[in-house]
């Protein structure tokens, strides 16, 4: 009788502890769920268009250069001098060069 007792007290051990993890799956399903939202929300939010990429001009291109005008001071003849611009396409339609683009310097403006 005692043998059966112990039997008994395993199986029920060994049965609780069966449950008990497969109680855990639907909660870790559920949890890796809603982590997956959470990552995609996040990821598509950082997409969004900034500010400088939003349509300004319907129906046309239109080219937007960040620096009008820059003043490099003076540059004695043979000193290179370096500046960048960034140009960004404004406009709703392509921005097609029909000639290779250039930059004109004007020289005491």
């Amino acid at each position: 009788m005692s043998q059966k007792k112990s039997k008994n007290t395993k199986s029920g051990y060994a049965d609780r502890k069966h449950r008990r993890k497969q109680n855990l799956w639907p909660l870790v399903l559920a949890l890796g769920g809603i982590a997956l939202v959470t990552l995609a929300v996040f990821t598509f939010q950082s997409g969004k268009p900034t500010p400088t990429t939003t349509i300004q001009i319907i129906g046309s291109p239109s080219l937007k250069v960040d620096k009008e005008k820059v003043d490099l001071g003076d540059v004695k003849l043979g000193n290179a001098a370096q500046v960048s611009f960034e140009l960004t396409n404004v406009g709703d339609q392509t921005l097609r060069f029909s000639e290779a683009p250039y930059i004109e310097i004007k020289e005491g403006c």
